[in-house]
């Protein structure tokens, strides 16, 4: 257990499951699957098991680093609303300007390094808790039960807690998950989690399934950077759409072979070009610092060089990707095929299918078992 954890974090903490524990994990699917199941949105923020023994609270993450400092309006909000000895699993989310839908781009600005910042955004951009899954009541260990149980338990422990804390609501109706899937795109969730009800709580294991969105879209390739492999290997290509005539970053497509990485190498220079001819030239002034995303670091990646070499915007990819953050992919997408048939200039916001939108207020009342 990582000395961090324990060192005048939480000395007092006495529970039957002790953080650090990595989260229980999902395989994806391409469908909803049937049998035995709990179907769940799958929320689209930061997961977190949260620890609670009295004043005693520590907030988890996925990669097992305490992440409490961050969220003070969520330790008070553990204090007053949680069990008073317990380890509940969920997602740390938080609800964009316009109160219908989640925003992950403004959670990802909460990680900050300064206190005073921390404390402004807890006001500023407050975060929420919503709870799916038990490890732990009082003395006793859930893990080892079935989730059906743990379940039924969360349910009642949780009865009568209030915002900033949630349970998500959940279905055993396969006909009521294909709705969902539908629906709460449109509030800014990711898809859908199917849950075995007879399944035991196993860390790190994939043993749950998500079912996401899956959208297709003709990119321009404007640039690329190479492979951590070698120089002479593509990394990534990075993907532009033309909004209003000019050539906006839309995200990149990373995941080819090693052998083909050599070859797109080679197929990418006849392309190369100069920031000066480009329709990012202004980013010629981060080279080697910054992606086209302009003055946005990432935390995420501290040391990592996020520069790119630039390419006349001549290629058209058809690209596989779940759903939009802003302006950009949300994930990575994926390489489909080439589309010698389009011009860049047809690749425009147009083309994106847009979900109907669906107020996040209505997912996160309808709680159910």
């Amino acid at each position: 257990m990582p000395k961090s954890w324990l060192v005048g974090q939480n000395d007092g903490m006495r529970l039957p499951v002790m953080p650090p524990v990595k989260p229980m994990l999902a395989k994806p699917v391409k469908g909803i699957p049937h049998g035995d199941m709990s179907y769940e949105p799958k929320w689209d923020g930061f997961r977190s098991i949260i620890f609670r023994d009295g004043d005693e609270v520590e907030i988890g993450s996925r990669n097992e680093k305490p992440m409490t400092r961050y969220f003070p309006e969520l330790v008070e909000a553990v204090k007053a609303n949680l069990p008073e000895r317990c380890a509940i699993d969920g997602e740390i989310i938080v609800i964009g300007e316009s109160g219908d839908r989640l925003d992950f781009e403004v959670l990802q600005q909460r990680i900050h390094p300064a206190a005073s910042r921390v404390n402004m955004l807890s006001e500023k951009t407050p975060a929420r808790f919503v709870a799916f899954d038990l490890l732990a009541l009082g003395d006793d260990d859930y893990m080892e039960r079935p989730f059906s149980e743990r379940r039924n338990a969360l349910i009642e422990a949780l009865a009568n807690v209030k915002e900033p804390i949630h349970v998500t609501p959940a279905t055993t109706d396969h006909a009521t998950a294909g709705q969902w899937f539908e629906q709460f795109e449109g509030a800014g969730l990711d898809g859908l989690i199917a849950k075995p009800l007879d399944g035991l709580y196993t860390p790190d294991k994939r043993v749950m399934f998500k079912v996401k969105p899956e959208r297709t879209a003709d990119c321009v390739v404007a640039g690329y950077r190479v492979h951590k492999s070698g120089p002479d290997r593509i990394g990534s290509l990075l993907l532009g759409l033309y909004n209003d005539g000019t050539l906006a970053s839309v995200g990149v497509i990373g995941a080819f072979p090693l052998e083909r990485r050599k070859e797109l190498f080679q197929e990418m220079q006849p392309l190369v070009t100069t920031f000066d001819d480009h329709p990012w030239a202004w980013a010629k002034q981060e080279e080697g610092v910054r992606t086209p995303r302009n003055a946005e670091g990432s935390r995420w990646q501290a040391g990592k060089d996020l520069s790119f070499t630039p390419l006349r915007p001549e290629l058209v990819v058809e690209v596989r990707y779940d759903h939009m953050e802003g302006i950009r992919f949300r994930h990575t997408a994926q390489f489909v095929r080439w589309r010698p048939d389009r011009t860049p200039e047809s690749c425009t916001y147009e083309q994106l299918e847009e979900p109907v939108k669906f107020d996040l207020a209505d997912v996160l009342s309808s709680a159910r078992r």
